[in-house]
C-alpha cells in the first residue's frame, strides 16, 4: 500500500482559493445588494422630495397666475426670483407658530431650487405635461341662423409630473380628483 501525499504548496494554494472565493461570495452576495438597496432609498427620496417641491411650485404658481406651468425652467426661475414666493417662503403662520414655507430640504439638509429639474439617478428631466381644454360654443340667433362660433381654449388646468426612473407621479390630466395628489401618498 503505497500513499502518495501531495506537496504542501498544493494544499497552500487551494486553501487560499478557498479564502478567496469566500470573501467574493460574501462581497456578492451580502455588502453590494446591501449598497444596492441603501442607494435605490436614496434615490426614491431624493426624487420624491424633488418633485414633492415641484408641486408646491404648481400651486404657487396657479396661485398667483391662475393656471399650471408646463415648463420646467420656467417654474424654477419662478421659484428662484419671484417676489411673491420669497414672500410665502419668509412668511411665519402664527396659528402653528412655524415658518410658512412650503418647500422641503432634500436629502443633504439644503433646498436647491436648480436641483429640481433632474431626476437623482439618471440624471433625466422630469416629464411635466399641462392640460389644454378647448370648448367650442355656436351661436344661434332666433331664426335658427348661426351668427358665430365661440371657442375658448383654456390652458393649464391641471398638470403631471412623472419621473422617468419610476419614482412615483404627481398630478392627473384626466380628473380634477388627482390633482395635487401624489401616487406614493
Amino acid at each position: 500500500m503505497d500513499l502518495k501525499t501531495d506537496p504542501w504548496y498544493v494544499h497552500v494554494g487551494l486553501y487560499l482559493v478557498i479564502a478567496i472565493l469566500t470573501i467574493l461570495l460574501v462581497k456578492i452576495a451580502i455588502i453590494d445588494p446591501h449598497d444596492y438597496v441603501e442607494s435605490e432609498k436614496y434615490y426614491k427620496t431624493e426624487s420624491r422630495l424633488r418633485m414633492t417641491n415641484l408641486k408646491e411650485a404648481q400651486m404657487l404658481w396657479e396661485r398667483k397666475n391662475g393656471n399650471y406651468s408646463g415648463n420646467l425652467d420656467a417654474l424654477i426661475e419662478f421659484i428662484i426670483s419671484d417676489p411673491y414666493v420669497d414672500s410665502v417662503v419668509n412668511a411665519f403662520d402664527s396659528l402653528i407658530m412655524k415658518p410658512a414655507n412650503p418647500f422641503k430640504a432634500l436629502s443633504n439638509g439644503e433646498f436647491v431650487p436648480d436641483s429640481l429639474k433632474w431626476s437623482p439617478k439618471s440624471h433625466s428631466v422630469y416629464v411635466l405635461q399641462i392640460d389644454t381644454t378647448v370648448a367650442i360654443d355656436t351661436v344661434i340667433n332666433r331664426r335658427g341662423k348661426v351668427t358665430r362660433v365661440d371657442t375658448t381654449i383654456n390652458f393649464g388646468t391641471r398638470y403631471f409630473i412623472e419621473d422617468l426612473d419610476g419614482y412615483g407621479t404627481i398630478g392627473s390630466l384626466d380628473t380634477d380628483a388627482l390633482k395635487n395628489t401624489a401616487s406614493w401618498e
